[in-house]
């Protein structure tokens, strides 16, 4: 009945798109400063019209809807413009890791059919070996920032700055045909084979931007540390957050604590995001490199969860730490830890419990239970039955790019699969208990066991080998190797470390390495549980 004659049109519908969050702080706040980066200071008019000229260029380049645009930049304002500049278009931004190999690298061009690469000097060399390995030919932009006094010869027969200087900074563009196109495409860590792509879309970037917002509790005019790598998850889409409030965006190259103290100082840093390893960095400063805080500081952290230590020793630093937690099909967090005040009259050790939980979904995310992964029933909210955590919503990606098998698999029975298992607390809270995929997650980084168990197997000298996640303050977790050698085989764990070291990017090889016959089930399965328990005790 009331749909009848009541169409969508202009005046009541536009597709969502976190384009137009910048367009409005630019019209809105046009002379206050958007970024910071050593001496560069740019306005959001700046900031909206170069995000202009590099659309413009790329489409005087041909480049437009569905076409992929990838960037290997650390946190510079030239990453900051590519969320802008690349969706303007149409077009989708994949932002590699700098911390991969050339080998992935190269997988990453050819599967999401590059057609632009932007490469900042410091990665010139990575990308000129995975460009050998790729048979994609994108055309190449190299990337130079005034922060990078390293070398890197150039890889392309243009500068980005000259590039800039072909587009027209009244660019007019608009948003999507539909709000479902792809804005972005990421890279998953794979448990086994290729990584597998995330697409995700216009809509759910737009509603992440906001669903930030409230997890971080941010008021107007934020001052964003950029801590967090603009890779993992495009930032955890707090590149369109901070427009959502015309905040500051402060950019940062290298996570060193010298640097972050003294931006936070200068610049009076009200928000940041990272992995454990990020906090262990801030802890761990020494007396010269820590500055006064001129108020306390809201530290977004995922991955395991910080030891009760840990969150005691940042409050008294200054930081007020959430606990979140999401995957990159979810774009990052889709799940706070939102903080009862009442659990504030809580023993300390009864409060870290409650920050260990993974908490409640987002504002802007519809669906989050622990359900049996094969009835899809929802398991009872005791704090003890175990399940897979699921989610269903517009924070869940499209999907897997050219893998219909995987994406299908991910989204049986009406709900994303994290793969990830979990408690329902009876407040609804969930709390994760273990990886069904075996994943660790060092230093926010995702590692596959199964990758480094094969680099071991590749080891003359080695007979069996089981990996798993090893418990660390500094890192969140580390990669821990129990391994049997072959008969009379005589090597070092130094050795096979450095083995390890060889054929992996180094992040990935372990750290600990442990010579054991491997405990295994009546049918030979190696019980990985028996080997976590002795990894926590170590």
């Amino acid at each position: 009945m009331y749909d009848r004659d009541l169409d969508r049109n202009p005046a009541n519908f536009q597709q969502l798109t976190p384009v137009g969050l910048l367009e409005r702080a630019a019209s809105t706040f046009p002379d206050r400063i958007a970024i910071v980066h050593g001496g560069i200071r740019r306005s959001y008019a700046e900031f909206y019209g170069r995000s202009r000229r590099l659309a413009s260029a790329l489409a005087r380049r041909g480049i437009g809807r569905g076409d992929t645009v990838a960037a290997m930049l650390p946190n510079t304002p030239a990453m900051l413009e590519c969320h802008y500049g690349v969706p303007m278009l149409g077009a989708v931004l994949n932002a590699l890791n700098t911390r991969l190999d050339a080998a992935v690298l190269a997988f990453s061009l050819d599967h999401g059919e590059a057609k632009v690469l932007l490469v900042d000097r410091e990665y010139a060399g990575l990308m000129r070996a995975a460009l050998a390995l790729a048979k994609s030919r994108p055309f190449v932009i190299d990337v130079d920032d005034p922060e990078f006094t390293g070398a890197g010869e150039p890889l392309g027969a243009l500068d980005y700055e000259s590039f800039l200087a072909e587009g027209d900074p009244d660019f007019a563009w608009s948003p999507p045909p539909d709000e479902w196109d792809a804005i972005a495409l990421n890279y998953t860590s794979g448990t086994t084979g290729d990584p597998k792509g995330v697409v995700t879309h216009h809509r759910g970037a737009y509603l992440s931007a906001l669903g930030n917002v409230f997890a971080g509790n941010m008021n107007r005019a934020p001052v964003y540390l950029w801590t967090l790598p603009m890779f993992h998850c495009n930032g955890w889409s707090f590149p369109w957050t901070i427009s959502v409030l015309a905040g500051t965006h402060v950019c940062l190259r290298q996570v060193r604590a010298g640097a972050i103290f003294s931006l936070i100082a200068e610049h009076g840093v009200t928000h940041m995001c990272g992995a454990p390893i990020v906090m262990s960095t801030l802890l761990g400063a020494s007396a010269a490199d820590r500055k006064p805080l001129p108020g306390r500081v809201s530290f977004l952290t995922a991955a395991a969860p910080p030891p009760e230590a840990v969150l005691a020793a940042m409050r008294e630093a200054g930081f007020d730490v959430t606990h979140v937690y999401g995957l990159t099909e979810t774009y990052g967090p889709s799940v706070v830890n939102e903080w009862d005040d009442a659990w504030d009259a809580l023993p300390g050790p009864e409060q870290a419990a409650r920050k260990a939980r993974q908490g409640i979904r987002y504002v802007t995310l519809e669906g989050l239970d622990v359900l049996d992964p094969e009835t899809l029933e929802a398991v009872p909210a005791d704090g003890q039955t175990m399940g897979e955590v699921m989610m269903r919503g517009n924070l869940v990606m499209k999907g897997y790019l050219k893998n219909p098998k995987a994406s299908a698999a991910a989204f049986a029975g009406g709900w994303f699969h994290s793969g990830d298992l979990g408690v329902k607390h009876p407040d609804g809270y969930v709390q994760l208990k273990d990886r069904s995929k075996d994943i660790i997650i060092s230093g926010g980084e995702n590692i596959s066991s199964i990758e480094v168990e094969e680099a071991l197997y590749r080891h003359p000298a080695v007979a069996a080998a089981a990996v798993v996640a090893k418990p660390d303050e500094k890192w969140g977790e580390t990669p821990i190797a129990f391994v049997e050698l072959k008969g009379s085989e005589m090597v070092s764990a130094e050795e096979l470390i450095g083995w390890c070291r060889q054929h992996l990017a180094h992040y990935k090889a372990p750290r600990h390495l442990v010579f054991t016959e491997l405990p295994k089930t009546s049918t030979g399965k190696v019980q990985k549980f028996r080997l976590r328990e002795i990894a926590r005790e170590m």
